[in-house]
């Protein structure tokens, strides 16, 4: 389990994210009114359905940090993937809707809005989403939080419909005191249409991830290759013909079950000597990954490790 250090950190950076999904949320429909703009209003309606998925995000962190109990005998962290898959969901269905409706515009000919005012929330947008972005990246990366990460990648895909609002305004800004004024109101749908498609493969990135942990498939061969090394390494003075390794994720949760098959010439005392080899290995692989939880058993016939 992570420490309390890290739990602080990570509801901070959640409870941020929070509130600035209101600020952008307010600023979003505020500029609607003024600008007349369909775009606008989607970016904010957008904003407004990641305000409702942070609050579920801020609570479900909560959960995550409580031990297990007789409901839940493996702790909460399985609802963590859980709560990411239905962002995925949320998300795609955010940019569909937003592709929908961009190809609506274009076929009744574009959109008539205030430009200037459009241009001005754009920039305000943009900047904004991406620098939540990144602070969220940082935070995830440095405390290994899955769920502070699709929050991160969440504000990214916000960032970049926000930067479709501001460079479709900005051109038909630019084409509206120009000798092609009569292209403007189509600059914004195109562009709109090509950032969602841009944006899409993140949350079915977001959807895949989610999936494996929900169906409790091991992670990347990469990722169980490292363990089994960091593994193999701290076993080194133990008399074993086999090490059967299975690796799952849940949440921010790696779950190492170890068969130690030992080879005939290895011989103990008492129990003592087992737990002292366990915690051994479970002190070095914690060290690498604190989110690393791990059983080992010692078996002498191999079938019992398949």
């Amino acid at each position: 389990m992570k420490d309390k250090l890290h739990v602080h950190h990570e509801q901070r950076a959640l409870t941020f994210a929070l509130y600035g999904v209101v600020f952008f949320v307010a600023l979003a429909l505020g500029f609607a009114l003024l600008t007349n703009s369909d775009a606008i209003l989607f970016d904010g309606i957008y904003s407004l359905i990641a305000f409702c998925v942070a609050l579920l995000t801020l609570r479900v962190a909560k959960l995550a940090e409580r031990p297990d109990d007789d409901k839940f005998h493996f702790g909460y962290t399985a609802m963590e993937p859980t709560l990411n898959l239905f962002k995925s969901l949320f998300i795609m269905v955010a940019c569909v809707y937003a592709l929908t409706e961009a190809a609506k515009r274009l076929l009744a000919g574009g959109t008539e809005a205030a430009y200037g005012l459009a241009v001005l929330y754009g920039a305000i947008a943009t900047l904004g989403c991406f620098t939540v972005s990144v602070l969220m990246h940082r935070v995830s990366r440095q405390y290994r939080s899955d769920l502070v990460q699709v929050e991160s990648r969440t504000w990214f895909v916000d960032g970049l419909l926000s930067a479709a609002v501001f460079l479709g305004f900005l051109g038909a800004w630019y084409l509206e005191n120009s000798p092609w004024a009569e292209w403007a109101p189509l600059v914004d749908p195109i562009l709109l249409i090509a950032i969602v498609l841009c944006a899409l493969p993140i949350p079915l990135g977001i959807l895949r991830d989610s999936l494996r942990e929900i169906v409790n498939m091991a992670p990347p061969e990469a990722v169980v290759e490292d363990i089994k090394a960091r593994l193999l390494a701290t076993l080194a003075e133990v008399d074993y013909d086999h090490v059967e390794l299975r690796v799952t994720k849940r949440g921010r949760n790696t779950y190492l079950l170890v068969h130690v098959v030992v080879s005939e010439a290895f011989s103990i005392r008492t129990v003592a000597e087992l737990d002292s080899i366990r915690r051994t290995s479970e002190r070095a692989l914690v060290s690498w990954n604190p989110e690393i939880v791990m059983d080992m058993l010692f078996v002498r016939d191999r079938k019992f490790a398949c």
